[in-house]
This record gives structure tokens, C-alpha cells and sequence, in this order.
């Protein structure tokens, strides 16, 4: 499967800060020191519907993330998924009748649409569940091997006992791990599981649904953590540097996935920062395809908003913030946006250098975009209130805007 074609990312003088963000699994921020090439996983959509201001919100998060690290002359190794085939796509495609495969790549590419527009950086590996099988089976068979898989009914299940480190991630009683689990794809109450909370690593083969060789484990397809898993291993191997998704993430999908891999390789963590953005919510309640209550990216560009104003929508909430998307704050951006560009268009302005800093600050500081959103506005009410004569400014603004937070102005 193909990415995205990837903007070009400014060069700037000077150079970036260490990332210091907040992880999940500690409860508190940890500074990133990833070597010359940083790695990162961020878990993809699954294709049975349009992106919405949630998913945008969550990418945009790990976007900035990759432009930090690119801004300290770092490689960046970025790994996302695709969930090409699950319960979610099957079932939507059986709705409207339609193939679940077009189903799925119509929705593919109207994402890749959407996160060129939006400037998004794109990964190096681009891959989706169905082409991951091929790997997903060994993994399934090792962990079966290794005492931490079972077989019910002809599926086969992971055994959450069998990690020493499971709940490392999440931090969550047993009781609301049951509850989320029953409420994101898993099957708590499912009789004969040794753990309710057990999640299943490959689904025997249903009537009138797709299914693959899987080898010892017979005909099937495989459960939604252990894709992640596979692919991650393959492309990152263990201990990369950030796992990262939205906060619906953080249980059951990355605790069982980093349970999977611990339990795979003997390794620890998966992953040295578990780094989850906030929700957005329509009409007081979280944005989500079950709901309903969807802002589309795609459609707002059809009503002709600018992709920029988007972007900036995005970034004035802290990534780790729960937020409500309102017209007034598109509005806000769209104004935001209009200001910054017409900074930026006069032939000189107020020196730039310190702002390139702050921004720089701002972001290294757990991504604190509303920060470097601030820094900026106060450059550009400099500019139309006195200007300045530094005749590069005006293009090192508009080249630092794009290169660390994704805006063309």
C-alpha cells in the first residue's frame, strides 16, 4: 500500500530542541533522545468512512512530533497502519451493499486526500492489515508455541496472564478494563475464555466473510491488536520511540499490543513513550463513526476552507486536550489565518529569530502548539502595528510556520 506524497519541510537556520512529551504509561513527561534516526508508530485508520476532525486532530498531533524531530536533523523512521479488514468495514460494506475491498480503498484514498491537504507528513511505511497476514500468522503460531495463546472454538485468543508487565500501559483496575473492553471490539463475556479480558489474535473463518490461510491456525483473519504488532516489529523492531493514537487507544489496543510484543520477543517496553491525543467532540459528545456526529475534513475543503485554517483549527488545542469543534473556532482560524498572511506578504517586518526560537520551545514542551500559535500572533500585531526593517523576516516566518507546524502562509 502507498503513502501520501510528502510536502516539502523548510530548512531553518539554527536547530531544534529534544522533544519532551508526556507518556501514557509513566503518567509524566519523558525527553525523547532517539539517535539519529527516530522511530514511530502511529495506529491508522480503519477505512469504512470519510476522516473526521478526530482523526485529523490525532495525526496532526504525530506530525508534529516528526517535524520536531526533523527540526534537531534527525531521520525519522514513521510506521502507519491501515485496518483494511474488520467488523466496523464488513459491516458497513453489507449496509450499503457495496464490496468491502472498494469500500475500503475508497476510503483510503479519500484519506490520503485529506492528509496532503492538510500537509501532513507522510510515513515511510504505509501498510494495511490484509498485506501484514502473511506476517500476522507466525506471530500468532510463536505466541501458541510459547504457552500465551489458546485455542476456543477454533479461535485463538491471547492469554493476558502470560505478560508480567500487562496493565503497564493504561494503569486500569480490572473492572474498567472489562468495561472498555466490551465497549471497543472486545468479548469480555465470551464463555470459556481463561481471562475475560483476553483478546482474540486470529478469528476462525465465518460464512459470507473474508478469510486467509493461516497456516497451522487454519482459515481466518487476524484480531485488531496483533496487526499492529506485526507491522511495528517488522518495520521499528522493539524498544522504538513513540506509540502513538488517539485516547481511545490506550485501552484494550495498545496495552494488549504491547503485552503481544513483550511476550514475543522477552523484550521491554515496546516502546519508550505511549503518547495519545485528546478527543474532539460535536454537540457535547466525542466525535465517532458509530455516532455519527462527524465535522469531514473532505467536506469542509468541498465548501472551499482553506486546508491552512483547518490545520490551525487543529493547533490551537494542546494535542492532549479534549476539545468541541464549533464554527466559531474554524472562524478563529480562518481570521488567524488571514492575519499571518498578510504579516508575512509586506517586503520586510520586526526580526523573526526570536520567534523561530519560541516556536521551537514551545513545541519541544510537549507539543504546546497554542503556544507557538501565540508567539506567532504576537509577531504578526508587531508587524501591522509598527513593521520593522529586517527585509528576511517576513520569509522566515512564513518558512518557520510551514516547516514546524505545517502551515502554508
Amino acid at each position: 500500500m502507498h503513502a501520501w506524497p510528502a510536502s516539502e519541510v523548510p530548512a531553518l537556520p539554527g536547530q531544534g530542541r529534544d522533544l519532551r512529551i508526556h507518556d501514557t504509561a509513566t503518567g509524566g513527561p519523558v525527553t525523547l533522545d532517539p539517535g539519529p534516526v527516530a522511530r514511530i508508530y502511529v495506529c491508522g485508520i480503519t477505512p469504512y468512512d470519510a476522516t473526521h476532525m478526530g482523526h485529523a486532530a490525532t495525526y496532526n498531533a504525530f506530525d508534529l512530533v516528526q517535524r520536531v524531530w526533523l527540526d534537531t536533523k534527525r531521520q525519522v523512521h514513521y510506521v502507519q497502519n491501515v485496518t483494511d479488514v474488520d467488523d466496523p468495514l464488513l459491516e458497513r460494506a453489507q449496509r450499503d451493499d457495496v464490496d468491502w475491498v472498494k469500500l475500503a480503498e475508497q476510503e483510503t484514498a479519500l484519506f490520503r486526500e485529506d492528509m496532503t491537504a492538510l500537509r501532513m507528513l507522510p510515513p515511510r511505511h504505509y501498510i494495511g492489515a490484509v498485506e501484514a497476514i502473511p506476517g500476522i500468522v507466525p506471530l500468532v503460531e510463536r505466541l501458541r508455541d510459547l504457552g500465551a495463546a489458546y485455542e476456543l472454538d477454533g479461535d485463538v485468543y491471547f492469554s493476558v496472564e502470560s505478560d508480567p508487565h500487562f496493565g503497564e500501559v493504561s494503569h486500569l483496575d480490572a473492572a474498567a478494563m472489562r468495561l472498555l473492553s466490551a465497549e471497543r471490539g472486545g468479548d469480555p463475556d465470551r464463555p470459556g475464555k481463561k481471562n475475560p479480558l483476553d483478546p482474540m489474535l486470529w478469528m476462525a473463518a465465518r460464512d459470507g466473510e473474508p478469510s486467509w490461510d493461516g497456516a497451522s491456525l487454519g482459515r481466518g483473519r487476524p484480531g485488531w491488536h496483533i496487526e499492529c504488532v506485526a507491522i511495528a516489529l517488522d518495520h521499528l523492531g522493539m524498544g522504538f520511540d513513540v506509540q502513538g493514537g488517539g485516547s481511545d487507544l490506550v485501552f484494550p489496543h495498545h496495552e494488549m499490543g504491547a503485552s503481544h510484543a513483550q511476550v514475543l520477543t522477552g523484550e521491554f517496553p515496546m516502546a519508550k513513550a505511549y503518547v495519545h491525543a485528546g478527543m474532539v467532540a460535536l454537540n457535547g459528545e466525542k466525535m465517532s463513526k458509530s455516532k455519527g456526529n462527524l465535522v469531514f475534513v473532505s467536506r469542509l475543503r468541498r465548501d472551499g476552507v482553506d486546508p491552512a485554517a483547518i490545520r490551525l483549527a487543529l493547533l490551537a488545542h494542546h494535542y492532549r486536550s479534549d476539545w468541541e469543534w464549533t464554527d466559531q473556532v474554524l472562524a478563529d482560524a480562518v481570521a488567524r489565518l488571514d492575519r499571518w498572511r498578510a504579516a508575512v506578504s509586506r517586503p520586510d517586518g520586526p526580526s523573526a529569530d526570536a520567534l523561530v526560537e519560541e516556536i521551537r520551545d514551545a513545541l519541544a514542551a510537549d507539543l504546546d502548539s497554542p503556544a507557538a500559535l501565540a508567539a506567532v500572533d504576537r509577531w504578526a500585531a508587531l508587524q501591522q502595528e509598527r513593521g520593522g526593517t529586517d527585509t528576511g523576516a517576513p520569509g522566515l516566518v512564513s518558512r518557520a510556520v510551514d516547516a514546524l507546524l505545517g502551515v502554508a502562509v
